[in-house]
C-alpha cells in the first residue's frame, strides 16, 4: 500500500510544482449548481430523525451545511427550526441564493464560521449534525469540542463521517486526504473523541453499503465524481474549476481521480459510518445549569401568570394590578386582607422595608 500510493502520488503530479494548487474532489462537488444530499441520501437524514427523536420545535443545528440541503429536509419534514455554518463563502452565497429562490431563507438560517469556532453559545441546540467535510480545515478533535459545546445537555450529537477500514501510513493518508477534500477518521477515534468531550450512550451504524436512491449500486462507500454529474455538468464544473485552479490544476486532479477511483474501489480503505451519542447532563458546567434551572424558573413563572389570568373574574380583572388595588388574600380568621397592607403589616412601617435593611437598592 505504501509504494502503491507513492508511486501514484508522483505519476499524477507529474512535473507539476510541489506548491501547485489542485481542487480536491469535494472542492469539485461544491462547484456543481445542483444540490446534493451527501452518501447515505435521504434515507440516512430520515434515519438520523428517528434516531435522534427529531420533532417539531426543536433548535437542529447541520455543519458545516454547505447548500443547506440535508438542514431544508429537517425543516421541511419535521418542522424543526434549522440552523447552519459553513466555512466557504462562495458556497454560503450560493445556499442563501438557493433558500431564496425556493421561499426557505427565512426558516432555513446560514451564516459563515469556521468548525472549530462555532457562532454560537455554549448548550443551544437539542440536535447537532457533523457532516462531510467537517474535517476539512480543522482537526478531528477540534471541531467535536465545538458541536458538543453548542448542543445542550442532553441533546443528541450526530456524525455522519468518512472512516478508515484499513491500515495506511501516514504519508499515504496524507495523499488521499488531500485528494478526498478533508481527513478520515477510524470509528474508534470518533468515538473516543466525543466520549473525552461529554457524550455518553455511543451508538455507530455502517452506511457504507447501504443502497439508497442516491447510491443504487454500491461499490464503495462515495460515488465518483464523473457518476455523480451529467456530461453538461461536469463540464460546467471543470470550466468554473478552472477559473479557481488554472487548466493545470484541474487536468492534475482529474488524473489523480482515476488512480484514487482504482484504490478505492479495489481495497475498501474507506468507510461511512454514523456515530452520535448524547451530552452528559450530569456533566454540565454551573453556567450550564444555571441557564437550564433558570429557563425552568422562567417558564413555570409564565404558566402560573396563565393560569391566573384565566381563573380571573371579570371584576378580578378590572382591579387587579392596578396601582390602588393589591390581590386580595385570606386569613387564618377569615378575614381577606390586600397584600399591600399585609406586606405593612409585616414590617411594621408603610414603608415595605424590612427594619434595618436601609433604603432599597
Amino acid at each position: 500500500m505504501p509504494g502503491l500510493l507513492s508511486d501514484m502520488f508522483a505519476d499524477t503530479h507529474g512535473g507539476a510544482r510541489a506548491d501547485m494548487k489542485i481542487p480536491s474532489m469535494l472542492d469539485l462537488v461544491h462547484l456543481s449548481r445542483r444540490p446534493l444530499f451527501p452518501p447515505g441520501g435521504i434515507d440516512l437524514c430520515r434515519q438520523i430523525a428517528l434516531l435522534t427523536d427529531m420533532k417539531k420545535g426543536d433548535e437542529v443545528l447541520v455543519v458545516p451545511a454547505g447548500l443547506a440541503v440535508t438542514l431544508e429536509h429537517f425543516v421541511r419534514e419535521y418542522n424543526v427550526q434549522g440552523s447552519g455554518v459553513e466555512a466557504d463563502p462562495a458556497l454560503l452565497d450560493q445556499a442563501e441564493d438557493r433558500l431564496r429562490a425556493i421561499g426557505m431563507l427565512e426558516q432555513v438560517h446560514v451564516q459563515p464560521g469556521e468548525m472549530d469556532g462555532l457562532p454560537f453559545r455554549d448548550g443551544v441546540f437539542d440536535v447537532v449534525i457533523a457532516e462531510l467535510g467537517l474535517t476539512a480545515r480543522v482537526s478531528a478533535e477540534s471541531a467535536v469540542q465545538e458541536i458538543v459545546r453548542v448542543a445542550r445537555p442532553g441533546a443528541s450529537v450526530v456524525l455522519v463521517q468518512p472512516t478508515w477500514r484499513a491500515p495506511v501510513d501516514p504519508a499515504g493518508r496524507e495523499v488521499i486526504s488531500q485528494y478526498l477534500g478533508w481527513h478520515p477518521v477510524m470509528v474508534v477515534e470518533w468515538k473516543r473523541l466525543l466520549r473525552d468531550a461529554g457524550l455518553e450512550g455511543l451508538h455507530t451504524e455502517d452506511w457504507s453499503d447501504e443502497e439508497t436512491a442516491f447510491r443504487p449500486q454500491i461499490t464503495r462507500p462515495f460515488p465518483d465524481f464523473t457518476e455523480l454529474f451529467t456530461l453538461p455538468e461536469k463540464i460546467g464544473i471543470l470550466l468554473r474549476a478552472r477559473r479557481h485552479w488554472g487548466w493545470v490544476g484541474v487536468w492534475t486532479a482529474m488524473a489523480r481521480r482515476r488512480e484514487m477511483h482504482k484504490l478505492l474501489t479495489q481495497e475498501r480503505i474507506l468507510g461511512f459510518d454514523l456515530v452520535m451519542g448524547q451530552k452528559s447532563v450530569v456533566g454540565q458546567t454551573a453556567v450550564e445549569a444555571a441557564a437550564t434551572e433558570a429557563s425552568a424558573d422562567v417558564k413555570a413563572s409564565l404558566e402560573a401568570s396563565v393560569e391566573a389570568v384565566v381563573d380571573r373574574t371579570p371584576e378580578e380583572e378590572q382591579l387587579t394590578g392596578l396601582p390602588l388595588f393589591g390581590a386580595e388574600t385570606e386569613d387564618g380568621d377569615g378575614a381577606r386582607t390586600r397584600e399591600g397592607d399585609r406586606e405593612r403589616d409585616e414590617y411594621g412601617d408603610g414603608t415595605g422595608d424590612r427594619a434595618g435593611d436601609g433604603p432599597p437598592r
